[in-house]
């Protein structure tokens, strides 16, 4: 390549990556304020699928127990069977820690079927045996706050034509790990800032990341029920298409929830990116994925004329192409912080200049190998992130 055009190329990476870290900068900033807490609201039960200790297992539960609503509340834990290592850390948590609920029972839902995933089968379990005119739905690897459950209904009330609202996730841990500092910047630069954008100007999305969401059952019964995204690997973001489908609204609100994180190596890393990869196939639109995609091509642009000037001894070029790898650098940091995500520290620098390039091997392996491995079950999947009617899905292992 000529000098020209690899400076043009340096230079168009940058204006792209500035563009882009103004747009999202500037959604982040003008957020609107959280829904009010209710002083009263339908009775509702919340569902938590659980398989396994996440990290900070405990805490999640009990921050789960710890939930306020002004109305009637029931928790159902949900997990396979009495071996699971969650069962006996949720049975003493219950019996030893108050909570405001009227109703707190542990289910089980034995094995999920053939094409069902076991989170799904969980939710269904759930749903059988809830009473609440609402339902809920909350990740266990997620620590939601006092009043988010509240708010949440409070935004659904507030529009009859809502059929599900949920909270965004920001991702942190006490002591992250370099793949902990990746998977943060994941949620925290990229995924949260692209859902805040692509829901701008009335938190509308046609589709939900469901880690905490609540659902009118008339909604749901209109689409199915939950039962709906029987055999996609995707069940909240299939649900979420489903109910646009239909007319209803899936609404996030600009109240967070913290999803815990903590000691993760880089193999373990690079599946659960490999799984996200996975993940967006199920059906996320075009608004939410080009503002990623125009900044991690911008990134690659950028190391590639670094590369170039390197090999062919520009070296003054070199040190222009740095110009947008360094603005990358930044602006991954400074929209986290803009997302309420954690500081990184010095060290961990590194992680955000490499992590756009990562992003290209990990969708290669996506297509090549189609098996993902999910809280100790592997999935065959589709093109379209659907399960595959394999011997291994069928008997979860």
């Amino acid at each position: 390549m000529t000098s020209t055009v690899l400076i043009s190329l340096a230079g168009l990476a940058l204006l792209l990556l500035l563009e882009g870290h103004v747009r999202l900068s500037r959604v982040l900033h003008r957020r609107r304020s959280p829904p009010p807490f209710p002083t009263s609201g339908p009775s509702i039960t919340v569902i938590r699928p659980v398989r396994g200790m996440d990290p900070g297992a405990e805490d999640n539960i009990r921050a789960f127990l710890e939930m306020e609503y002004p109305g009637r509340l029931e928790l159902l834990f949900v997990v396979d069977s009495v071996e699971d290592p969650a069962y006996p850390a949720i049975q003493r948590l219950i019996a030893e820690h108050p909570t405001r609920a009227e109703r707190v029972e542990l289910l089980l839902s034995g094995m999920p079927p053939p094409r069902r995933t076991g989170k799904l089968n969980a939710m269904l379990v759930g749903v059988a045996a809830a009473t609440g005119e609402l339902l809920a739905f909350n990740d266990s690897d997620s620590r939601p706050s006092k009043d988010l459950l509240g708010r949440l209904v409070s935004e659904l009330l507030a529009r009859p034509d809502c059929g599900c609202t949920f909270a965004p996730v920001v991702a942190s841990a006490e002591r992250p790990t370099a793949s902990d500092v990746g998977y943060g910047l994941l949620v925290n630069a990229w995924y949260g800032p692209n859902v805040t954008w692509a829901a701008e100007p009335s938190g509308e999305l046609d589709f939900i990341m469901g880690q905490l969401m609540v659902c009118r059952r008339q909604a749901l019964d209109a689409v199915g029920g939950v039962g709906v995204a029987e055999g996609h690997f995707v069940d909240d973001m299939y649900i979420g298409r489903a109910l646009w489908r239909a007319g209803w609204k899936n609404v996030v609100i600009p109240a967070p929830l913290r999803l815990i994180i903590g000691g993760m190596g880089p193999l373990t890393f690079f599946r659960t990116f490999r799984r996200w990869i996975l993940f967006s196939e199920g059906g996320l639109s075009f608004r939410f994925t080009w503002p990623g995609w125009v900044r991690g091509i911008s990134c690659w642009v950028a190391w590639g004329v670094l590369a170039t000037a390197l090999a062919t001894g520009r070296f003054e070029i070199a040190a222009l192409a740095l110009v947008p790898i360094g603005f990358s650098i930044w602006t991954q940091v400074s929209l986290q912080r803009g997302h309420g995500g954690p500081r990184i520290a010095a060290r961990h620098l590194w992680v955000p200049a490499v992590l756009p390039l990562l992003s290209g091997v990990v969708a290669v392996a996506a297509r090549l190998n189609r098996r993902v491995d999910w809280r100790g079950r592997s999935y065959d999947l589709d093109g379209e992130a659907r399960l595959e009617p394999s011997d291994s899905a069928a008997a979860g292992t």
